[in-house]
């Protein structure tokens, strides 16, 4: 349990009751929703909430409907001491905490699906993946109503189903992008990044890399099934597996054509090192 100096809510109703007076006096919410194990890119995303709105709720909560069958659901670290200290260092107003029984009670039989940008890259590896985002974002935004929600730009492919989401089912929410926090080597912050050996962290970082020259391949008018081909070639000298390593339009992630790119493009890749899987994207754009 966390201390009592810090503001939380684990109810649906005490959630409400703090959001309520905060309406009450006319103040502005933003909303964080986490799956705890917090690092720097979370808490970015807090402080640029803080810095738009009046008050921030995070919520913490291991999403079961987004894991599969033997993926790292019970393994997934949970440190909700740490996290609330840093939340509240974060000066983030208040902890939501729902429990799988809250926000999955019996005879719960609700999914949201979406097409569009929620349909191949994460979904050719994990079909069932944003079905559950997408069911738990729209759980989560009904019981906050926030005014703004912030999401991280590494999680892109997530980020864009979101937006789609919210433009779909009419949301009065407007969803704000914070930038990939990254570490000295340019590996996306990653709460699974604990799961890295030695030698894999070492290696890790060469995603970043491969992707900058992916994208400065890209911009200089290269065939996108050129840049992709090499930069597949320079993951496989890397990683153990690549599940997908691609150009897309930034705006939609529908497959590009083949030539060089046109517009607006976001290259997105998923890796393996061991029994942990990175993600991270990056922008590119067309020779001016």
């Amino acid at each position: 349990m966390i201390t009592q100096q810090i503001p939380h809510a684990a109810t649906i109703s005490a959630l409400r009751t703090r959001i309520r007076s905060w309406r009450d006096d006319r103040l502005t919410v933003g909303f964080v929703p986490t799956m705890g194990a917090l690092h720097d890119g979370h808490l970015s995303l807090v402080r640029l909430a803080k810095a738009q709105c009046d008050r921030v709720v995070a919520s913490i909560f291991v999403n079961p409907k987004q894991f599969a069958p033997g993926e790292d659901l019970d393994a997934y670290p949970r440190t909700l001491m740490d996290d609330a200290e840093k939340l509240t260092s974060a000066r983030c107003d208040l902890i939501y905490l729902p429990t799988p029984d809250i926000m999955y009670p019996d005879g719960f039989s609700a999914t949201v699906a979406l097409e569009g940008p929620a349909l191949g890259l994460e979904t050719d590896i994990r079909p069932h993946f944003f079905d559950g985002v997408a069911t738990v974002v729209a759980k989560l935004f009904n019981q906050v109503r926030p005014d703004m929600a912030f999401f991280g730009e590494k999680d892109y492919q997530q980020l864009l189903v979101i937006r789609q989401l919210v433009k779909d089912l009419d949301f009065p929410i407007d969803i704000l992008a914070g930038a990939t926090g990254r570490d000295r080597d340019g590996l996306a912050l990653s709460s699974r990044n604990a799961y890295l050996t030695a030698d894999e962290r070492a290696r890790a970082g060469q995603l970043n890399i491969i992707l900058k020259e992916f994208a400065k391949t890209l911009e200089t008018g290269t065939d996108r099934e050129t840049a992709e081909a090499q930069a597949l070639k320079a993951c496989q000298d890397v990683f153990d597996s690549i599940d997908y390593i691609e150009a897309r339009c930034a705006h939609t992630l529908a497959v590009l054509a083949p030539g060089p790119i046109t517009g607006p493009t976001r290259i997105l890749a998923a890796v393996r090192l061991g029994s942990t899987r990175l993600i991270d994207n990056m922008a590119a754009n067309p020779p001016l």
